[in-house]
């Protein structure tokens, strides 16, 4: 037997060594025939015979750990969300495959390839740096258009290099940790995180404009443009969702995983302020959003917190739903009650929610008091990728969270 073990232990070192260890660049074909690709990096690592991935995106690392390695075929499961890659190695040393973004129904494969020790994302500038892109711009998506929407872009050019990386920030959430490069003038940033694959291209005019490109995945494109406006705000997250009825003590009942019926007027609930966050475990800024509240949760839950989430899956296979909420639920080690209200979309969460104006955005966090009366409803999430907004935003919460408590 034991000879058994050591021969089994053999092969699949023999195997995982057919991968390299270290950096390597991925790439996304967006459009094969107008070469538009949509770059990443990532590093893979072998700790005794263990694969895993980390993916790179700005100041974020995502350890991917779900990877199966036989022979050529090199596939491996993104951490929270439905997606996947399936790939194989190539003689040339090269990786050639999938990503499958199995929330979507149409369009969810995109084709991808992936070489070694290669750590520029972008084009390496040899040009000295401008840092034109620094600071605030006010931004417009789909300009002149039924569609158009506003947004704040915040960027920052590494010190001494070409180097940018920002985000977006939006009334529904924000476009997380973007990274990329200035090349003649040029602006280059893209974000892969799992469910989010972005790549916005933009150039300047000779004044003070961004007019650039949006690419979400193979099938997503809008123009947008931008001016540097350090006064410009968007509409304030805490008017756009609010109670029909300002005197109405809310309620809800919905199934958690092990199919108990969970109401807001339970016992574990009396006299405990409560979060309610509206979210879905496909959603990148739920994802910020919950690691935030687990840590809030721990902090406060003694002093009488108590949070529910409100999980609007995009699948109608409820036993597919729970096995989400379940990875998202271990992923950031979450203490609190997710429920399953069985539908999905913001039309389908107001409808299950009477009570609100409208849901607008995934996801939207609701703070009750110990009598259980709204006191603010906050639509979308600006995270971390946003430096000072998420700061400021965590300080306010916390804030509004020992006077719950009181």
């Amino acid at each position: 037997m034991k000879s058994l073990v050591t021969l089994f232990i053999l092969v699949t070192t023999l195997m995982n060594a057919q991968i390299k260890t270290g950096i390597w660049r991925g790439v996304f074909l967006l459009n094969p025939e107008k070469q538009l690709e949509l770059p990443f990096n990532f590093d893979v690592k072998n700790t005794n015979g263990k694969i895993t991935l980390v993916i790179h995106n700005a100041q974020e690392r995502i350890t991917v750990d779900e990877v199966e390695l036989k022979k050529d075929s090199f596939n491996f499961k993104m951490p929270v969300f439905d997606t996947e890659f399936r790939t194989r190695l190539t003689d040339d040393g090269t990786i050639k495959g999938v990503w499958i973004n199995h929330t979507k129904k149409e369009n969810n494969t995109i084709a991808f390839t992936a070489q070694f020790d290669n750590k520029n994302r972008f084009i390496v500038p040899t040009e000295k740096p401008h840092h034109f892109y620094d600071g605030k711009w006010e931004t417009t998506f789909s300009p002149g258009t039924a569609d158009s929407s506003k947004a704040i872009g915040v960027f920052k050019h590494i010190t001494g290099t070409s180097i940018v990386e920002g985000t977006f920030m939006t009334e529904t959430g924000d476009y997380r940790y973007l990274e990329g490069t200035e090349h003649n003038g040029k602006l280059y940033l893209s974000c892969f995180d799992g469910s989010h694959a972005f790549l916005f291209l933009a150039s300047h005019d000779e004044g003070d404009m961004i007019k650039g490109d949006f690419y979400s995945g193979s099938s997503w494109h809008e123009t947008w443009i931008a001016r540097r406006n350090d006064k410009f705000e968007l509409q304030d997250p805490e008017s756009l969702t609010y109670l029909k009825n300002p005197n109405e003590k809310i309620d809800f009942s919905f199934f958690n995983s092990k199919n108990e019926k969970i109401s807001l007027s339970d016992p574990k609930y009396k006299n405990k302020a409560i979060i309610i966050q509206i979210m879905g475990s496909w959603c990148p800024n739920c994802m910020d959003e919950s690691a935030y509240l687990s840590k809030l949760y721990k902090q406060y839950n003694k002093a009488g917190l108590e949070i529910i989430g409100l999980a609007y899956e995009r699948t109608s296979d409820n036993e597919k739903a729970k096995a989400n909420i379940l990875r998202l639920t271990k992923r950031f080690d979450i203490g609190y009650d997710i429920l399953l209200p069985g539908v999905t979309g913001k039309d389908k969460a107001s409808e299950t929610l009477p009570f609100l104006n409208k849901v607008m955005a995934f996801p939207t966090t609701i703070f009750l008091d110990k009598n259980h009366i709204v006191k603010s409803i906050y639509t979308g999430f600006n995270g971390p990728a946003t430096g000072k907004a998420y700061e400021e935003y965590t300080i306010k919460t916390e804030k509004l969270i020992g006077e719950l408590l009181k």
